[in-house]
């Protein structure tokens, strides 16, 4: 019988072995240089300002490096990953070239029928359901578990909630990798109840039924709700003890004022008391996160003529990245520097209000002086962030390769 473990969470033991592959796969020389002069670069008339927190972070470093360990580890074997181990299609595709099978969704969490015994399964670092867990355990196979240590304390949070009777009410995207393993860990405690709202807007839907004023009453929120909750969700009896959490990459201060909300809102309706003993609120927004909106934030505070912000069209965590800049300065979202052409001096990106892929031409004057500023999603390579560096540099004729 093999001795390997089936289940792998601190890698194997091959960080220095897959290092030189990874920082060919991923490192950027501008990134570098920009690093090197305290995020600024010059070169004629551009100035780029680079925020001070931004691309891969920790987590999604940890993950990445343990799936190229892993395919290391196991050469001849059959590998598989639950999902994309981050939300960024260059790494993703990196890790379909290296053999790694990606599993595709099924009604229930993933398709595991493929699986066998003698196969590896990847976790990606959004975690996965209770179901998904469990459905592995029973099969055999080994699990490298890659989910993220601040995903995971959420998780510890949403636990406790469920434990103590609390029905979980997260800030979040319903059908988010992460938000689906985060809600589902009330599944260990009978009656363990949660209920996903996507912003503020949503919350105040919750707050309108404590406070007896939804319109339409219990069908109309269940009917509206009904994708987002456990399914035996029932306003009336678990809307009366709520603890609030949220998906890591939201934004901070929506996560935060959703929060005070609520928590005021059941003080209002139920008293002091109640919402001492009834409600319970926690930042559990990352701490990544944080720092790479509190980055974007101190350079939004300088002169700037545009933002790009860099990361996967489904990537949330870019998303609230891009909706901070747009507030302040004009914002493009692109995926990566494929989405601007310096020859037609075109940009594809994705538009805030719609989430959809626009282009537009002559985003960037032809002449003047123009600061532009950048950040990245944490699932962001800094090779795709040079590269997106450079193309803003063709765009106004100016040759990358001479800037040193």
């Amino acid at each position: 019988m093999s001795s390997e473990p089936t289940y792998v969470r601190k890698g194997f033991g091959l960080k220095a072995a897959v290092q030189d592959t990874l920082t060919a796969d991923y490192d950027g020389q501008l990134v570098d240089l920009l690093l090197a002069r305290e995020h600024t670069l010059v070169a004629g008339e551009v100035t780029i300002r680079l925020a001070k927190e931004f691309g891969f972070c920790y987590g999604v470093e940890r993950a990445v490096e343990y799936a190229y360990q892993t395919r290391l580890k196991f050469p001849d074997k059959r590998i598989f990953l639950a999902g994309e181990i981050i939300h960024n299609p260059h790494v993703n595709a990196k890790l379909r070239e290296m053999g790694i099978v990606f599993l595709k969704p099924s009604d229930k969490g993933f398709d595991y029928s493929g699986v066998e015994p003698a196969d590896v399964v990847i976790l990606p670092a959004f975690g996965v359901t209770i179901h998904d867990f469990e459905t592995l355990r029973a099969k055999g196979c080994v699990m490298v578990d890659t989910t993220c240590g601040s995903v995971l304390n959420v998780w510890k949070r949403v636990e406790a909630y469920a434990k103590d009777g609390f029905t979980s009410l997260i800030h979040g995207k319903y059908y988010h990798e992460e938000t689906r393993a985060t809600a589902s860990q009330v599944e260990k405690y009978p009656g363990g109840t949660y209920l996903v709202v996507r912003d503020m807007a949503q919350a105040e839907d919750v707050m309108a039924y404590i406070a007896g004023s939804f319109a339409g009453g219990r069908d109309a929120f269940l009917t509206k709700y009904a994708h987002a909750a456990s399914p035996h969700f029932d306003p009336d009896k678990h809307l009366q003890r709520i603890g609030v959490a949220n998906q890591t990459t939201m934004l901070a201060r929506e996560s935060l004022a959703i929060g005070e909300a609520v928590g005021a809102t059941m003080e209002r309706v139920f008293g002091a008391e109640h919402r001492a003993a009834h409600f319970r609120t926690f930042d559990t927004i990352c701490s990544a996160t944080q720092d790479r909106q509190d980055a974007v934030n101190a350079l939004l505070a300088e002169p700037l003529d545009l933002m790009l912000v860099i990361g996967g069209y489904n990537s949330s965590n870019t998303i609230s990245l891009a909706a901070l800049c747009a507030e302040r300065v004009h914002t493009f979202h692109v995926e990566d520097a494929t989405g601007i052409d310096p020859e037609t001096k075109e940009i594809r990106h994705r538009a805030l209000a719609t989430g959809q892929e626009v282009s537009e031409t002559s985003w960037l004057p032809s002449t003047g002086a123009i600061r532009v500023g950048i950040t990245a999603g944490a699932s962001t390579p800094n090779n795709k962030i040079g590269e997106t560096v450079a193309r803003v540099l063709l765009t106004r004729g100016l040759d990358p390769a001479t800037v040193v």
